[in-house]
């Protein structure tokens, strides 16, 4: 594996690490604006869809099954929106693009967790991908549920 990409490495990687299958990893996304936003990336170095095999579009699709799913059985979102984006990689000389999927459960209600409100102001238009943090506690809470869901289903 290539550990110079962040996508790639075995530690480490785009956020907490709350499931796997045999071609992709799913990392719970460090800026949770709206709840219970991953990253699902490929476990190989890939830089374009038309790259991805059969074998790991079936997967693939295991993985959407058992994230909605367990969203679902959690917080019941309203929709899931999932984007396959590779642009600020291009803001970069040299770009080299990982495939990775953003996973982004849409809730036209507020809902809350551990005490904190998460309100969609953009509910039925495109995610703006502003930052937002929430505690270290709240955090690993959140992985810890979405991780049990994940390896549940």
């Amino acid at each position: 594996m290539n550990n110079s990409c962040e996508y790639c490495q075995i530690d480490g990687g785009y956020g907490e690490l709350i499931g796997e299958t045999t071609h992709w990893m799913v990392y719970l996304a460090p800026s949770q604006r709206y709840l219970g936003t991953c990253v699902v990336a490929l476990k190989r170095h890939c830089n374009n869809l038309s790259q991805v095999s059969n074998e790991e579009w079936t997967d693939f699709a295991r993985v959407v099954q058992k994230m909605e799913e367990s969203l679902e059985q959690i917080f019941q979102p309203t929709l899931y929106n999932w984007s396959c984006y590779k642009n600020s990689v291009f803001r970069k000389p040299n770009p080299n693009p990982e495939i990775h999927w953003h996973f982004i459960p849409r809730y036209q209600d507020p809902v809350y967790f551990e005490g904190i409100e998460f309100h969609d102001p953009d509910f039925g238009y495109i995610p703006r991908p502003e930052k937002r943090e929430i505690p270290p506690k709240a955090m690993k809470k959140l992985a810890i549920k979405l991780k049990n869901s994940f390896t549940s289903k």
